[in-house]
């Protein structure tokens, strides 16, 4: 039975390198650039998936009526399990051609789709192989032939289908050191608050209670939209869209991180879903190596809106290390980190300019000087038999970087201005449960009261942000809250997983790509909730056209102009480029 369980796995394995390969289509098919993934990834998989066969095998021979003896190498057992192994990989297939169609080309999708189709034909000639030899038992040669045939087939066919490898041809764009001249005529703010994982769900239903003052008087009196998000979601992928108006495949950024494999050879940029590949990670077989602003393939908002005149301030926005040149100041969302570091010190490349560092530090240091009562009421839930300092972590990022975009604003105030809040997620993904206890049925009554307030606290927080960006907007000025993805309940059945082998204490994922949303408020917007979803790739669009700016035509997004009222519309008609990047 291990035998089989054994070889079997050996063909799923090939199968998942299949996927992998296709996801990374940067890897060339040689066999000396492929030994280091097929020796870490691939051997990851054939261990797992030997102990999945074998136990298949153990509850077959227990609810079978007669106990089987099969041989070294059972055709029979074979054929059924490599049956099995291939329909799973035709669905894996599918599913991840549709789960990374924004990110990958259309070759890959075409090439993922196809192989999903020979995955599925695999696996009914498997069951003819296996019909063949209840047939004619005694043909031992021809149904073992056809075995190995399919077998062979089966995994050499997407692997043909995939390609030898196609290296991306990319062009570096190249930083912008110089901008036009400050622009001379009046032009409106915009203010742009960006939130990690928030729900419109939770904030209307607290919002509606008057827990949430802020939030409640964009929803009474200013535009609300869901937005689509990327899938497979992380902040990364996504705040690089809303930056870009562009979705993955111009931007560059397609993942949460470059991922290289602990033995070495070449890096892996993408990860397949349902598949459990992060858990290479959590063991140790890949090493994630964070994204920089040397990443973008193309302009950001902030880039552009400098370029033409405006002053922009940018606080805890993701890929912004090192700090590219603006016209106004940039804080990456690695200042925290590094500030206080050797490193930090002697290397300061999470701010420009650079004669704000005092200032900036000053500013961390004020806030994280005192535990205020939200972080407390997280110390305070600390889950059962342990302390668990997470939630105090990611609230004294927010603290932080609120404070810094105090303090600039101050000393530099700029006509558009992006500050990243980014608690909710990381608290979301185990406070969730306790905040939506219905979803899950096994929240106590002493766990609803300790820990139930925990992450409409940290709303709390940011609704008073929104409440100072409010109070200064002007009759020109606009106001954007963007949430580029949500929080659901972890399923079910992935809960159970996480309770056995993972983290027992994670009750909320974004793995689903659940929407975002976007919140529009000032004199020009139009009151209202349109029921049709916008995109995360239509923030930029529809900042420029605010702005009185043209949208690149080469952008994904589009400008959202049922936002605002129609007697603004009417005065400003949409204007476009070919493209900023040239």
């Amino acid at each position: 039975m291990l035998c089989n369980s054994m070889a079997a796995a050996g063909v799923a394995t090939g199968y998942v390198l299949a996927l992998f390969l296709h996801l990374n289509s940067h890897l060339p098919l040689h066999p000396a650039r492929l030994s280091t993934i097929i020796a870490t990834v691939g051997l990851f998989y054939a261990v797992h998936l030997t102990v999945i066969f074998y136990v298949l095998l153990v509850v077959w021979q227990l609810l079978a009526r007669e106990v089987f003896s099969p041989a070294w190498i059972s055709v029979g057992v074979l054929t059924l399990l490599c049956g099995m192994a291939s329909a799973a990989g035709a669905v894996l297939m599918w599913n991840n051609a549709g789960a990374f169609a924004l990110v990958t080309d259309s070759a890959t999708g075409l090439a993922l789709e196809r192989s999903a189709v020979v995955l599925a034909a695999s696996a009914l000639l498997f069951a003819l192989v296996g019909l063949t030899r209840w047939a004619a038992p005694r043909a031992r040669g021809l149904w073992a032939t056809m075995f190995l045939v399919v077998a062979g087939a089966s995994v050499a066919a997407p692997l043909a289908l995939r390609g030898r490898g196609t290296p991306p041809v990319l062009e570096a764009r190249p930083i912008d050191a110089t901008f036009a001249s400050a622009r001379g005529e009046p032009a409106p703010r915009v203010t742009v608050i960006a939130i990690d994982a928030a729900s419109l769900d939770l904030i209307t239903r607290a919002a509606a209670e008057g827990r949430l003052p802020n939030f409640g008087r964009i929803l009474d009196a200013g535009a609300v939209r869901h937005l689509a998000t990327l899938h497979p979601t992380s902040p990364e992928a996504v705040w690089a869209a809303v930056a870009t108006g562009k979705l993955p495949q111009k931007n560059g950024v397609r993942s949460a991180a470059i991922y290289q494999i602990t033995g070495g050879g070449d890096a892996l940029q993408l990860l397949p879903v349902d598949c459990f590949a992060h858990g290479l990670q959590r063991f140790g077989f890949l090493i994630e190596h964070p994204h920089t602003s040397a990443t973008f393939r193309t302009r950001t908002l902030w880039s552009i809106a400098s370029t033409n005149g405006f002053s922009v301030g940018v606080v805890g926005w993701p890929l912004t290390q090192p700090a590219p040149p603006v016209r106004g100041y940039l804080v990456a969302d690695t200042y925290h980190r590094l500030a206080n570091t050797a490193l930090g010190l002697d290397d300061p490349s999470a701010l420009y300019p650079l004669d704000l560092q005092n200032d900036a530090l000053g500013a961390m240091e004020a806030a994280t000087a005192e535990v205020p009562a939200v972080v407390n009421a997280s110390l305070g839930g600390a889950l059962p038999g342990r302390a668990d300092a997470r939630e105090e972590s990611a609230a004294r990022t927010d603290r932080i970087y609120d404070a810094i975009a105090q303090a600039m604003a101050r000393l530099r105030p700029a006509q558009l201005t992006l500050t990243r809040y980014q608690s909710l997620d990381p608290i979301g993904h185990y406070y969730l449960r306790y905040a939506l206890p219905s979803e899950f049925g096994d929240v106590t009554d002493e766990e609803r009261r300790r820990l139930g307030g925990v992450l409409e606290r940290h709303y709390a927080s940011i609704d008073g942000a929104i409440g100072r960006a409010m109070a200064a907007l002007g009759p020109d000025d606009l106001l954007v809250v963007v949430s580029g993805y949500g929080m659901e309940p972890l399923a079910f059945g992935k809960r159970l997983i996480e309770r056995v082998i993972g983290d027992p204490e994670i009750s909320g994922t974004h793995e689903g790509a659940p929407d975002g949303f976007l919140l529009a408020y000032g004199a020009s917007v139009a009151r209202g909730r349109a029921q049709t979803p916008a995109s995360v790739a239509d923030v930029t669009p529809t900042i420029l056209y605010y702005l009185g700016l043209p949208i690149g035509r080469d952008m994904d997004g589009y400008a959202r102009t049922d936002l605002f009222q129609r007697s603004f519309t009417e005065q400003r008609p949409i204007t476009f480029i070919p493209t900023y990047d040239r």
